[in-house]
Formats: C-alpha cells, structure tokens, sequence
C-alpha cells in the first residue's frame, strides 16, 4: 500500500523553503522512488579557473598531503582555502581598553 503524500505548501520567497526543508522530511511530500535522473545541459559552472603560482616546493608538499588523503590536489586546495575563507570571530585585544586603563591608573596613585 502506498504511503499518502503530505501537500508542499507554497513558500513566499526562497529564504522560507530552504527553512522549511531544513525541518522537514521530503520522503513526506515527495515519492522519490518516483524520480528521474535529468540533464541541464546548458547550465554553466559555478566555478572559475583562476592562475595561482606557487612556490614548487610548496606544491610538492600539497601534492604529497592530498596523495596521503587520496584526494586530487586542487580539491585539497579549494577545501583549504574554503577553510580559511569561514568568517572567524572578533580577535580579543590583549591590550587593555582605555576605560581599564584610566581605572588602573587611578586605583595605583
């Protein structure tokens, strides 16, 4: 006996389907034993090809890293990079504020 489809509801906007599917289970809505494979042929990359030169030694040590991980080596690259690109938290100064600064002062007069 086939499993009744709950009904997708309509999304104002991309933002609100995204949190939708985020919360929700598609084999709930959607019969994927039902689904094809398809082709966009005309659809281009994402990507693009961009010329990064690079000390040779450098190179030889990402090529022996990405060969130890079994991972092409401009894969390993875009990984590494896409890691350091992450937005990171605010550095924490080491260096006291000024207010800190003015209490400490008048606190040792």
């Amino acid at each position: 006996m086939k499993k009744k489809l709950k009904t997708i509801p309509k999304f104002k906007n991309e933002a609100e389907e995204r949190v939708f599917w985020e919360r929700h289970d598609s084999t709930e809505y959607i019969d994927w034993s039902q689904a094809k494979n398809v082709r966009f042929p005309n659809v281009k990359p994402s990507t693009q090809a961009i010329s990064l030169r690079l000390p040779l030694s450098l190179l030889e040590k990402i090529k022996v890293e990405a060969n130890r991980r079994d991972v092409p080596y401009q894969s390993l690259i875009k990984v590494w990079l896409g890691e350091k690109a992450e937005p990171s938290p605010p550095a924490r100064s080491s260096r006291p504020s000024r207010s800190n600064a003015r209490r400490a002062r008048s606190t040792v007069s």
